[in-house]
């Protein structure tokens, strides 16, 4: 079968896509065959380094994706054959404690497709039962596979951790990448009133476009004085936060009292000033959170549905295009979702 792997760490050359053997589908395990995946920060991060995730090589790539029952064993939680699926992306044990508790984002021994095991962008892949959730009616391959990665990792952020109210404000830094578009799609609407951040104009009046309530320009204004003009200075009650050390002090800083700091990546740098004094005076609430648990993914996409909110897709490549789709995602000028067709 053909997959996209990796032969090593270094750049776009040790990424190949050629033949692989398939996936021995194991007792309790579904065979599913492929039609789309999309791509994250972390296929990039595999790509060229992959340090501090336990992995073998060959690795084939891909965290999300959505595809169609192949086999499977009878009677596996209310699946069949022919039935359109996305995929949960963590294989985890069922036995610790987070596990039991219904926490199972928190697993002590987690495997994510793409970094710990064989993942998506292959034309088929075999995971456990428990990790396929029926795809919406109506859409495309594409867009449910969008939903596994970086709208759970914003779901989670905005529910659980944050607990976004109607009413409330929040401050999203770095429109235009997966996970703060879909925190933008989301929180406008759960009713919130949504600023972004961004450096490109471009960007910031697309996000307008898609409902934003104001748009800032990093580069040209101060972010934090944006802020308190735009809440008569009282600042903001959730910051969502993935760029790390760059933005953190205007993170800090544009929180009101008592505000919430909800972060889930750091590709500026993971070492920012702390800043305590600020952090106790203010008592504000520092909050970590990576990707979401299953009972998350099944609230999201009926959240979805619901709504009628599909994921913005920019783009969607061939399988043969792999190392455009990567170097576009490496560029950080996409707007959405950067989607693969595996299987047309």
């Amino acid at each position: 079968m053909k997959a996209v792997y990796l032969t090593g760490h270094g750049g776009n050359e040790v990424v190949t896509l050629g033949e692989r053997p398939m996936p021995a589908r194991q007792a309790g395990e579904v065979l599913v065959r492929m039609h789309a995946a999309t791509l994250n920060r972390v296929d990039l991060y595999m790509r060229d380094s992959g340090a501090g995730i336990t992995h073998t090589l060959p690795q084939t790539m891909g965290l999300d994706g959505a595809g169609v029952i192949e086999a499977l064993d009878e009677g596996d939680h209310g699946l069949h054959t022919g039935q359109a699926v996305l995929v949960y992306p963590a294989v985890v044990c069922g036995t610790c404690e987070f596990c039991q508790s219904g926490q199972e984002v928190l697993c002590t021994r987690m495997r994510l497709l793409g970094e710990h095991r064989d993942g998506t962008l292959s034309e088929y892949i075999s995971v456990p039962a428990r990790n396929l959730v029926p795809m919406p009616d109506g859409w495309g391959f594409e867009e449910a596979a969008a939903l596994g990665v970086n709208h759970l990792t914003a779901w989670r952020m905005l529910t659980s951790r944050a607990q976004l109210q109607a009413g409330e404000t929040v401050l999203i830094f770095g429109i235009g990448g997966g996970v703060s578009l879909a925190g933008l799609q989301l929180a406008k609407a759960m009713g919130a009133r949504v600023f972004v951040t961004s450096t490109s104009r471009d960007k910031l009046d697309r996000a307008l476009a898609l409902g934003a309530d104001a748009a800032i320009h990093s580069r040209e204004q101060d972010v934090v004085q944006e802020v308190m003009h735009l809440t008569g200075k009282r600042g903001v009650d959730v910051v969502f936060e993935n760029v790390g050390a760059a933005v953190w002090d205007s993170a800090l800083k544009s929180a009101v009292r008592g505000g919430r700091i909800v972060t889930c990546g750091a590709t500026t740098g993971d070492q920012p000033g702390a800043d305590l004094r600020r952090v106790f005076i203010r008592q504000l609430q520092i909050l970590g959170s990576t990707l979401g648990n299953l009972a998350e993914l099944q609230q999201l996409t009926q959240f979805c549905e619901q709504h009628g909110m599909r994921p913005l897709i920019e783009h969607t490549y061939d399988l043969d295009d792999i190392h455009a789709a990567l170097d576009r995602l490496a560029s950080g000028q996409q707007f959405g979702k950067l989607a693969v067709r595996i299987r047309g």
